[in-house]
């Protein structure tokens, strides 16, 4: 995992490479619209946003891809069907190339974890 050492998302943003940064920005805006009552925060060396106290979501810049994580088990089951068809490993969606992001996916996942409260794995 490439972990930074940004202290805010936006320190995060300027540092990824630059073929990168618009999908990235996307996600980041994705997030910051359908999660309206979490926190936005570095942890891990990466942007993740929290519901109280706890990370449920997380993007980064990997050496091979973009990951995004889904840190809610009860989300990735609801939406197995639609996952099936991408690069899923047990809490991380990766995209290898910045024009492969599913953002409609990503907007329906992040919408269903704002829907409710649930335990992060």
């Amino acid at each position: 995992m490439v972990l930074s050492s940004a202290e805010d998302v936006d320190g995060y943003l300027a540092e990824v490479p630059e073929e990168r940064r618009d999908a990235l920005t996307r996600l980041r805006q994705l997030c910051q619209a359908e999660l309206t009552a979490f926190d936005e925060l570095m942890a891990y060396g990466m942007p993740t946003y929290a519901r109280d106290g706890a990370a449920e979501i997380a993007f980064a810049s990997q050496k091979q891809y973009i990951s995004f994580y889904l840190m809610r088990s009860d989300v990735r089951e609801a939406f197995e069907e639609r996952l099936s068809g991408h690069d899923m490993g047990k809490g991380c969606l990766r995209f290898r190339k910045p024009g492969d992001v599913d953002f409609d996916l990503v907007r329906d996942l992040l919408r269903a974890v704002a829907a409710a409260p649930g335990k992060p794995c």
